[in-house]
């Protein structure tokens, strides 16, 4: 019995380290080439790895974006941790974005398509009700939508650098860019009494 478990966790061991690494590529190759690159077989050519095993992680091409999809959110969604600083976690999604730009692109289409957010950003209500409690302590007897604020803070973050970068400063570093929008943001954020 013992050898039998042994053995299933070495396997299942394997297949999740085979699992992301096959995301990993995707997500690579998806940054470098962009979605309309991105196929079972150009998985398996990149991976090293005939099309039978990625089909078995993925059983299609469409699975394999939504599973790629899925890893870009579970990034953003560390932006959303309550672990670390309101600004180190907007600083993170800014980094994000900066250097996953095809990715963003997925993640936008999903952020705006017809849904409920908590699925996509299961600490949503989290974020949400702590801006509440910020505005209005920063803002007492004023009526702030916290929701919205929180939509449009979400927006800035994940929108913002590519503008800055792709039609405001093309030629600018993405560090410069990166500095450029956080002072601006930090800046907000202490105006509106959401960090001191």
């Amino acid at each position: 019995m013992q050898k039998t478990r042994t053995t299933e966790r070495k396997r299942n061991r394997g297949f999740e380290e085979t699992h992301q690494s096959l995301i990993e590529t995707a997500v690579r190759m998806l940054s470098e080439k962009g979605v309309e690159a991105l196929s079972v077989s150009a998985l398996a050519r990149e991976a090293g790895i005939n099309r039978t095993t990625v089909y078995y992680h993925f059983p299609s091409r469409e699975a394999m974006i939504e599973a790629v999809k899925e890893w870009s959110s579970l990034q953003l969604a560390r932006g959303m941790d309550a672990g670390s600083s309101r600004f180190d976690r907007m600083a993170g999604i800014n980094r994000f974005v900066l250097a996953n730009p095809e990715l963003i692109k997925l993640w936008i289409d999903d952020f705006i398509a017809p849904g409920d957010i908590r699925d996509r950003y299961p600490r949503w209500d989290d974020l949400v009700t702590g801006m509440t409690k910020r505005l209005a302590a920063s803002h007492p007897g004023e009526e702030v939508d916290a929701e919205v604020y929180s939509v449009m803070l979400l927006a800035s973050a994940i929108i913002g650098p590519r503008i800055l970068q792709n039609s405001v400063a093309p030629d600018a570093d993405p560090a410069a860019i990166s500095e450029r929008f956080m002072a601006e943001h930090r800046r907000q954020l202490r105006r509106d009494g959401i960090i001191e």
